[in-house]
């Protein structure tokens, strides 16, 4: 057996979730790999929200689509992604069926420009309002920066105290690389 490494794990989740018609929210489009795929996943008749702070990440995800011919399934914002809740259509709101996160910094960009762990925290939130019973969150947490460990260690506080009655959580890391290796936390909405 073969266990998954990290990123292919986290789209293994959101295949499970993300069907064709659906909702989706990429929560940090970053270079719009995750965008593409939650894209295609929805197919023609679903919808993707699509959220960066930087414009070179908003610009990069929006050449990537176009160039993909997905751009018209994707809404862009270049926002934080603490206002995903606001944004997202309230014709949405409970039938997100997944959103996807990963934390940290653009890559290639300023390394100074990472995500907060009270802008991910306060996200979480309003996506859990806005999810679908059973709907997922997934977020790859990488936290080898400058800032990384802060947003981990809040984020943790904040997800094992989470009311086990509304979410199921779950983590999975590789216990024996070096260096900060990324990992997979997982919230399902409860039925």
């Amino acid at each position: 057996m073969d266990l998954s490494r990290v990123l292919p794990f986290a789209k293994e989740l959101l295949e499970k979730v993300v069907e064709s018609g659906g909702i989706a929210v990429d929560a940090t489009v970053g270079n719009g790999h995750d965008t593409q795929f939650l894209a295609e996943r929805v197919g023609e008749n679903g919808f993707v929200y699509g959220f960066d702070i930087q414009k070179d990440a908003i610009d990069a995800t929006r050449k990537r689509l176009q160039e993909e011919g997905l751009d018209t399934r994707v809404r862009l914002f270049q926002e934080s992604h603490a206002h995903i809740k606001e944004y997202v259509d309230l014709t949405h709101h409970g039938t997100v069926q997944a959103a996807v996160f990963n934390l940290g910094y653009l890559p290639g960009s300023d390394k100074s420009v990472i995500t907060k762990p009270g802008s991910t925290i306060t996200a979480i939130e309003g996506l859990l309002d806005i999810l679908m019973q059973g709907g997922l969150i997934v977020l790859v947490v990488y936290y080898g920066h400058v800032g990384g460990q802060e947003e981990k260690d809040e984020l943790m506080n904040y997800l094992q105290g989470m009311d086990q009655s509304k979410a199921h959580v779950i983590q999975y890391q590789f216990l024996n690389q070096k260096n900060n290796p990324p990992f997979v936390l997982a919230v399902e909405k409860k039925k």
